[in-house]
C-alpha cells in the first residue's frame, strides 16, 4: 500500500481576464505522505490560496490531476465529490468571516454534523458537538456564544472544530494563524500539531511566514507567480536554499539577536505579469543571477540532491 495520501500532477488554474489568461497556478506537481505537512510559502499573489482551493475543488482546475489515495478527484461529478469531501477539509484564514455571525458555536457545529449525517439523533449530535469543542480546547460554557463575543483564537478553534466534524484525513490550512496575535498563534499551531499526531492528519500549510512554517512543516514548497521554484525537506531548505527567490525570502526573516549581522537580499526590478507570461523564468526581472538561459526558457523543477528540487538554470 502506498504511503502517499495526495499526489498533484501538472495542476493548472487559469482565469480569463480582459487582458488575457491569468496563470494563477501553472504546472504544479508534488505529493504528501500520510501524517505529514507540506508548507506552501511565497509572497502575496503567488497563487498559494488558489492552489489550496483548487486541490479541494472549491475552484475547478483548468487541467492536471489531483489524486487522493490514488483516486483522481478531478474526474468526479458533484455527487461523487460530495462523498470525498468528508476526507478533505479546509481551515480558512479569517475565522470571523468564515463563520455565520447569526449562529452560535452549537448551531455552527450542529449544522455540519446534521447536514453530512455524521451522527443521528438529537442527543448523539449534541454529544458530538461537545466532543469537538473539547478536542479543540473550547469550554462547554461557550456553547451558546456568538462569534462576535469571542476572541480570534477561539473563533479559529471553532473553524478547526468544524473541519474536524467531518472526520477528515487531509486538511488545507490557509494561513490559519496570520490574523491572530503572536501568543495566540503559538496556541493554534500547537493544537494543530497535537491533532495531527492524535488523528494522523495530513496538512497543506499555506503561509507567507517562513519562521512559522520552519517549526511546523516536514517539507516546504516555495511558490512564485503560480509555479513551485524550490521544494525540499524543511531543514534542508533552511540550511541550503538554492533558488535566488528562496534565498531572498530567508534573508528577510527577522533575527532576535541584536548583535548578529546577516546580509539582506533586496530584490529590484519589475514583477513579471502573470497574464499570458512569456516562455522564460518568471523571476528573471528581479533575479541577481540574470542570464541568457533564463530569458530563453522557463527552467523546470529538477532534483539536484536527494528530495531537493529547484527550478533554476544557475544551480
Amino acid at each position: 500500500m502506498s504511503n502517499t495520501i495526495l499526489e498533484v500532477k501538472d495542476l493548472k488554474k487559469y482565469f480569463k481576464t480582459s487582458r488575457g489568461m491569468l496563470h494563477a497556478v501553472d504546472g504544479v506537481s508534488f505529493s504528501i505522505e500520510y501524517g505529514k505537512t507540506l508548507g506552501i510559502v511565497g509572497e502575496s499573489g503567488c497563487g498559494k490560496t488558489t492552489l489550496g482551493r483548487t486541490i479541494l475543488r472549491l475552484v475547478e482546475p483548468t487541467s492536471g490531476e489531483i489524486r487522493l489515495e490514488g483516486q483522481d478527484i478531478t474526474q468526479l461529478n458533484r455527487r461523487e465529490m460530495k462523498k470525498v469531501r468528508k476526507d478533505i477539509q479546509i481551515i480558512f484564514q479569517d475565522p470571523f468571516s468564515s463563520l455565520d455571525p447569526r449562529n452560535t458555536i452549537s448551531e455552527a457545529l450542529t449544522e455540519v454534523v446534521k447536514v453530512n449525517k455524521i451522527r443521528s439523533g438529537q442527543q448523539a449530535i449534541k454529544n458530538r458537538v461537545l466532543e469537538l469543542m473539547e478536542t479543540v480546547g473550547l469550554a462547554e460554557r461557550l456553547i451558546n456564544t456568538y462569534p462576535h463575543e469571542l476572541d480570534g483564537g477561539r473563533r479559529q478553534r471553532i473553524g478547526i472544530a468544524r473541519a474536524l466534524a467531518m472526520e477528515p484525513k487531509f486538511i488545507v490550512c490557509d494561513e490559519p494563524v496570520s490574523a491572530l496575535d503572536v501568543s495566540i498563534q503559538a496556541q493554534i499551531l500547537n493544537l494543530l500539531q497535537e491533532l495531527q499526531e492524535t488523528l494522523v492528519l495530513s496538512y497543506i500549510f499555506i503561509t507567507h511566514d517562513l519562521a512559522v512554517v520552519n517549526h511546523f512543516a516536514d517539507e516546504i514548497a516555495v511558490m512564485y507567480l503560480g509555479q513551485i521554484v524550490e521544494k525540499a525537506p524543511t531543514e534542508e531548505l533552511f540550511a541550503h536554499p538554492l533558488h535566488p527567490y528562496t534565498q531572498a525570502l530567508l534573508s528577510a526573516i527577522p533575527i532576535p539577536e541584536i548583535l548578529e549581522e546577516r546580509p539582506q537580499i533586496l530584490l529590484r526590478g519589475e514583477i513579471t505579469s502573470p497574464i499570458d507570461p512569456k516562455e522564460e523564468c518568471r523571476f528573471v526581472n528581479r533575479c541577481f543571477h540574470d542570464c541568457k538561459e533564463c530569458r530563453g526558457s522557463n527552467p523546470m523543477l529538477r532534483e539536484v540532491s536527494p528530495q531537493h528540487f529547484v527550478a533554476c538554470c544557475k544551480v
